[in-house]
Order: structure tokens, then sequence, then C-alpha cells
């Protein structure tokens, strides 16, 4: 009996050490100097540098250029002829972390919090790093990532991450750099019993409905002004702390809003409030593009690659909107938000909107530098920079290219990252098993 005790732990055992090679170890520190050779450079502000070396030291980009001398030794070199090098990606909204599972069980996932005003919740502190899909992301060239709450009226704060980790304090690369509120719809939805040939009901006033909840929106944030103007207060109250950074323009307010009457609403925001505004999702904002430059209100596009939020726009304009926003002037940054394929096609989205009117480098900088600048961030990353963090991609192949993009390397703040995933693991696993390897 206790043989079959011991040989059923020591099963147990090997089943969970080999559960977790799944999750490659981060990478260690690098300090010392570090080149990338030879390669055409994307600096992420729309300037290229043809067959340049980039010198990294202690985590930090230190030179660019084509005539770098390299020391004959106590250098780390990688030979990038031939291969493009760019800015790390940078995934602006994402529940990566805190939902594992598109549509898993409840006890999977930990992206919402129940209420409507949760205003003191932190994503960060529910962020998993040994989440199997971070992985996957970096052999796709994305290195950074807002980790955003979800659910209720006010969702709580976001933080940015590196996506190399061994745990939440260390991931973290921008604490608490916004509050997330999401606006109510004011649209009429129909009743699915009229379709049905069931008896018709009254619709509700959706704009009535949206108004008044806008009205508490801006009620909480009136009363929580009056409460950080007291010298003094005999009990702290967390919801009002937690959105102090929003009256100094320390944090920015992340309003998820696609239709033009939301992104009004926004605006109203701004003007009462003095507040940073930034529209996460603006399906819609292509229509009032000159009214979101008036006002300085930067958009994330949430989903290119999906169907137009109304009936009546052209089955591609999703797909038009970057360019739009860029004609206008709009700072903006694209995202994906599609779920089923877990965030990795980032940078095909920007390939997709170069087709459709943008450049190359616009399209790149709407997934680095733009990216950072919306997110509080360019001070330290977005773009090959001097002083900048050496957050670097390198590949074979144009990274906005689905069928020619194969990441090479990639390092953040200079240490190199490993590219080993659970895809990867298992494409050499059925190559071991036919025989192939």
């Amino acid at each position: 009996m206790k043989k079959l005790i011991f040989n059923i732990l020591t099963v147990i055992f090997f089943t969970a050490g080999s559960s977790a090679q799944e999750t490659v170890y981060p990478a260690k520190e690098y300090k010392g100097l570090l080149f990338i050779t030879n390669g055409k450079v994307h600096i992420g502000n729309g300037e290229i540098i043809e067959n340049a070396t980039i010198q990294v030291n202690n985590g930090k980009i230190e030179k660019i250029a084509s005539n770098i001398t390299i020391p004959a030794d106590n250098a780390k070199v990688f030979d990038a002829t031939g291969k493009n090098v760019y800015p790390g990606l940078i995934l602006p909204s994402t529940n990566l972390g805190l939902k594992e599972i598109a549509n898993g069980v409840r006890g999977s996932n930990d992206f919402e919090e129940i209420g409507e005003f949760n205003p003191s919740i932190r994503s960060i502190v529910a962020y998993n790093t040994d989440s199997k899909i971070i992985g996957t992301l970096r052999a796709n060239g994305i290195l950074l990532a807002s980790i955003t709450p979800e659910g209720g009226t006010i969702s709580g704060s976001s933080s940015v991450v590196q996506l190399d980790a061994w745990n939440w304090e260390d991931a973290a690369y921008k604490y608490e750099n916004g509050i997330h509120v999401n606006f109510p719809s004011f649209l009429n939805r129909p009743n699915r019993r009229s379709f049905g040939g069931g008896a018709r009901t009254e619709q509700p006033d959706q704009t009535k409905i949206a108004l008044e909840k806008i009205e508490e929106i801006k009620t909480f944030f009136r009363e929580a002004n009056a409460y950080l103007q007291e010298a003094s207060h005999k009990e702290t109250n967390l919801k009002f702390e937690a959105v102090k950074g929003l009256f100094d323009q320390k944090q920015k307010l992340f309003v998820h809003a696609d239709q033009v009457k939301q992104m009004y609403a926004a605006i109203d925001f701004i003007k009462e409030f003095k507040f940073d505004v930034v529209i996460i999702g603006g399906s819609e904002s292509y229509q009032i593009a000159d009214i979101l430059k008036l006002n300085n209100i930067a958009v994330i596009l949430n989903q290119e690659h999906a169907l137009p939020t109304a009936e009546d726009d052209d089955v591609d304009q999703p797909y038009k909107t970057p360019a739009a926003l860029q004609k206008a002037g709009v700072l903006f940054a694209l995202n994906d938000a599609f779920e089923e394929a877990r965030f990795r096609n980032l940078s095909f989205n920007a390939g997709t909107a170069v087709t459709y009117g943008l450049t190359k480098e616009q399209a790149l900088s709407s997934i680095t530098l733009n990216a950072a600048k919306i997110l509080g961030i360019d001070d330290k990353t977005g773009s090959l920079e001097i002083g900048k963090d050496a957050n670097i991609v390198v590949t074979e192949g144009d990274i906005l290219d689905m069928k020619t993009s194969i990441v090479k390397y990639a390092f953040i703040q200079g240490r190199q990252v490993s590219m080993e995933n659970k895809q990867t693991q298992l494409y050499e696993r059925y190559k071991y098993k036919y025989n192939l390897k």
C-alpha cells in the first residue's frame, strides 16, 4: 500500500513539474554592453535608419548609428543583417492575465468586480504573470500591455506591465495610469419577441436612461472633487481617494465608448472637470475626428477586424477609420480586443490599416509610440531613441505582414526574452511524435 501511494505521489510530482515547464523562466537582468548590428532600424516616430547598430548599456539605448565600434570582448552582439528592428509593440487595453480563457468558468477569471462604482479596484494586483497567453504575445513582438479592469460603470484603474516577470510587482511598468469608465448606450435595442410574432412592448427612452446614468457619473466626480478639496477627513473614502489623480491630471480618464453621443458626453467631462480623456472603442470616432482633435482627445481603436457599428456604415469602415483619424491629426493607437485569438494579431491589425490609407511607419507608430504617449510612458519607451529602455524586437520580414513576419529576437529593458510558448512546445512535441525531429 505504501509503495502504491509513493508511486501515485511520484506521478503527481513529475506531472506537475512537466506542466510547470510550460511557463518559461523570466530573463535575468543583463548589466553591460549589448549590440544589435546591421539592421534596418524603424525608430517608431516615422524615421528609418538603414544598416544601423543599436548600442545598449545597462538596459538603456545609448547609441544608434552605422559606424559604432564594437569592443572585442565583454559585450553581447546580435547580428540583424537583412532583418528589421522595431520598438517593442504595446497592447494599449487588455484583460491579459486577468482572463485566461475567453469563455471560461467564473473561477478561472478575475477581470471584473461586482457593483457599479469601483474606482478603487486595482487591476495590477490580480495580474497573473504565469498566463500561458503571455508567451504567444512576446513571440509576436508585443512586449508591453495596459491591464484593464472590466464591468460596472467605473471599473477601476489600469496599469502598464512588461511581459517578462515573476510576479505583478516585477511586471509593473507604470502603476495606475488611468481610471476606466463605461458609458451607457444611447441606442434603443429592438424587442426580440417582436421578431417572432410576439406582442410588441413599448421601448424605454434609451437616450433618457443614458443621460441619467451619465449624470450619476458626474455626481460621483462632483462629490469626489468636494471631498478632495477638504483639508482633512473624519473618515477616508477609498473610492474618492482613488480618483485624486484625475483632478491633478496624473491619471487619465479612459472612457469606453463607440457612439458619437457617448463621445460628446465625454467632452463634457473635459469642460467641467478638466480631465485628460481618452476614448477606448471609438468605432464612430471618424465622424467627429475634427472635434476630437479640437478637444485634444486621444483614441484607442479597440477592434479593427470587426463589422461596422452602424448598419449604414461602409462594410470596410473599421479598416478606414485609422487613416481618417491620422488625417485629422487625432492621436490614436490600435488595439486587438479579439478574445478568441487572445490579442496576438495586434501588428496585423496595423498592417490592415496600411492597406486602407496609413503608411507603414504611421501604422507602426499606432502600436508603439502613439500607444506609449496615450498611456503616459513615452518618456521611457515606444520608440528607439537614446535614453529610453531597450524594448526591442528583431524580425525576419515585415512585422505588419502576417505572411513574412517572424520574430527572431526580443528584448525587454535590455534582457533577451524567450520566444518559447505553448504553441512552440506543441509544435516540437508533434514533430517528435511523427519522427520529424
